[in-house]
């Protein structure tokens, strides 16, 4: 309300369109005392006490604004009070370059490494700002469901302040181990979750969670040693065990030991002889997880390439303490060139689990100048040399092209679902097809018009005269007469003898071949009184001209204004071509007996 009543008050627009007079108290600074009244008789004296309440008025104005002033300051000292307690004090120098259309990368990482930064400025999908939300595994918690939707709860510690965020990730970037026995953490559930959403990811969901095991990794690389040959891809000689219970078989000392999922040199002991080994066996029974052993090998150096989407590094680290693991004390640290023999090794571990767009290959160098490659990281490789930075813009590279890839393949799949609902519809009329044998309709005509009635175009001439009146047919209200397409064909193999009824009466109404003029129509008479109107009239005659054709001719151009669908309304109207004929049929008959009454 502050805020609105603020806005309101300095528009120099709204101020002008007021009217004259209105809030001036307020616009205006305190006014000076009013002078005094020229005339001092008592009945003035009335008109001067609303002039002595105008300075307590603009006294009040101004102690209005006096405290909307301060309530504002108020205002915005709470309003940085809460922003500070709620955290959102750290996006407030991020939040103005961010514009209204965004996409949301969940990464997970360690604080120190602040992604935001390395993401600031970049699109995808060409006009899409990134948000950065960056936790760890262990500051985040989801919900999934089965239709696509995840939502991220996120609770994180930021200089001091707990930051709480609720959001619906777009893409994710794993830079963390999802497993760790060392450290008890297991996040293989946020995995799962991420995954059963659907929630695209650099590495591969698939490949993070098949990478939480490391002999079950170490297993890939057998396979391709297998197809590639132990020279192109040297592995060490490992041995695994499920369980304790299977650490029977003492091979040949010394052997390293590493016990379950552990990362940075933890879990790895090496054992010199057999009671050495047999304690180790203790150990591994207590944590209740499997092993493998591995022959130590004197090393000079360990190699380390990695491949980030294109780009090849490799790096020699030698210790320098003398611990027989190069990665525990001091060592040195150095780049060395890339070769093919480094490359093909870092490109066939990349193919494993449907392919690794960020992962590293570690290899140790004996002293025997044989390289034993030791196993294989994904996206959550550590960062090392000199040019981390540099390794971090081509990873964010990485994910720009791989997050556009898959925003566009969902935008590309959600507006073709509709479109092919258009396609799966058939059409709500389709011509039926004609029989063989009955007379074809004209194109473009439907096989059956429904019934329009309307006022006759002449009123029926009245019957009284007619000597039998039972045969006058029920006073209906006849439509205007109509072409049926249908008796076309057949008024033109009429015989010649009937073309004076074709020129004033309407062929349909009139014309039908001999062979079905036999046919009695059914529901429209008793057969008593048919029979003696059929008598008279057959198919294969033809009335002499009398002076009574006029009048005959008359009525029928009259009853011709019946149409076969209103007259015979009666009839049930499944019928097919037959019942159209019947129709036809019967009113010829009656026709014919009308025109032999009268010619009698």
């Amino acid at each position: 309300i502050m805020n609105f009543l603020r806005r309101r008050l300095s528009d120099s627009s709204f101020m002008s369109n007021l009217p004259n007079g209105y809030m001036t108290d307020l616009q205006r600074p305190d006014p000076a005392a009013p002078p005094p009244p020229t005339a001092t008789s008592p009945s003035h004296q009335p008109a001067q006490q609303p002039q002595q309440a105008q300075p307590s008025s603009s006294s009040s104005s101004s102690g209005f604004f006096s405290s909307f002033s301060s309530i504002s300051s108020i205002t915005n000292v709470v309003k940085q009070t809460a922003a500070s307690a709620a955290g959102f004090v750290e996006q407030s120098a991020t939040s103005p370059s961010l514009s209204k259309k965004f996409k949301i990368l969940l990464v997970i990482d360690e604080p120190q490494h602040e992604w935001a930064k390395v993401f600031r400025g970049k699109k995808v999908l060409g006009d899409y700002d990134i948000k950065v939300e960056q936790a760890e595994f262990s500051e985040v918690n989801l919900i999934s469901h089965s239709n696509g939707t995840c939502i991220v709860d996120m609770q994180v510690i930021r200089s001091g302040t707990k930051v709480v965020r609720s959001f619906r990730p777009d893409f994710v970037l794993v830079r963390q181990h999802a497993f760790s026995m060392a450290q008890n953490e297991d996040f293989k559930n946020l995995i799962i979750g991420l995954q059963y959403a659907g929630v695209p990811s650099v590495n591969s969901l698939d490949s993070i969670y098949n990478l939480c095991e490391k002999p079950w990794a170490f297993s890939q690389l057998i396979n391709n040693q297998k197809r590639l040959g132990s020279e192109r891809i040297p592995l060490i000689d490992q041995t695994f065990y499920p369980n304790y219970k299977d650490m029977i078989t003492s091979p040949s000392f010394p052997v390293v030991v590493k016990i379950g999922h552990a990362h940075s040199g933890m879990g790895k002991v090496k054992v010199d002889n057999v009671s050495d080994f047999q304690d180790i066996a203790s150990v591994v029974a207590i944590t209740q997880t499997y092993c493998t052993t591995e022959p130590f090998i004197d090393a000079k150096y360990d190699i380390r390439v990695q491949k980030i989407g294109v780009d090849y590094k490799a790096y020699m680290r030698t210790s320098i303490s003398g611990n027989w693991k190069s990665n525990t004390g001091s060592a040195m640290l150095e780049q060395v060139a890339m070769t093919d023999k480094y490359k093909l090794w870092v490109d066939t571990c990349s193919e494993i689990f449907g392919g690794l767009d960020i992962c590293a290959v570690k290899a140790i160098c004996g002293k025997d100048g044989n390289d034993y490659i030791t196993e294989v990281v994904g996206s959550s490789m550590q960062l090392i040399g000199d040019h981390q930075a540099e390794d971090r813009q081509l990873i964010s590279e990485v994910v720009l092209a791989k997050m556009s890839q898959a925003l566009a393949t969902r935008s590309s799949s959600a507006s073709r679902s509709p479109a092919r609902s258009p396609q799966g519809q058939k059409p709500t009329t389709q011509p039926k097809p004609q029989p063989q044998g009955s007379p074809s309709p004209a194109p473009g005509k439907p096989k059956e018009l429904p019934p329009k009635p309307a006022p006759p175009a002449k009123p029926i001439p009245p019957l009284r005269r007619n000597s039998k009146p039972q045969l006058q047919p029920k006073p209906q209200t006849p439509p205007p007469p109509k072409t049926s397409p249908k008796l076309q064909p057949a008024a033109q193999a009429a015989a010649p003898t009937q073309a004076s009824d074709t020129a004033s009466v309407p062929a349909p109404a009139q014309v039908q071949s001999p062979a079905r003029a036999n046919q009695s129509p059914p529901n429209v008479q008793s057969p008593a009184k048919a029979k003696p109107q059929a008598k008279p009239a057959s198919p294969s005659q033809n009335p002499e001209p009398d002076p009574d054709e006029a009048a005959s001719q008359s009525l029928t151009n009259a009853f011709s204004a019946f149409s076969d669908s209103s007259f015979f309304r009666g009839v049930s109207s499944t019928g097919g071509d037959g019942q159209d004929e019947v129709k036809a049929e019967t009113i010829r008959n009656l026709r014919k007996s009308f025109a032999s009454l009268f010619s009698d």
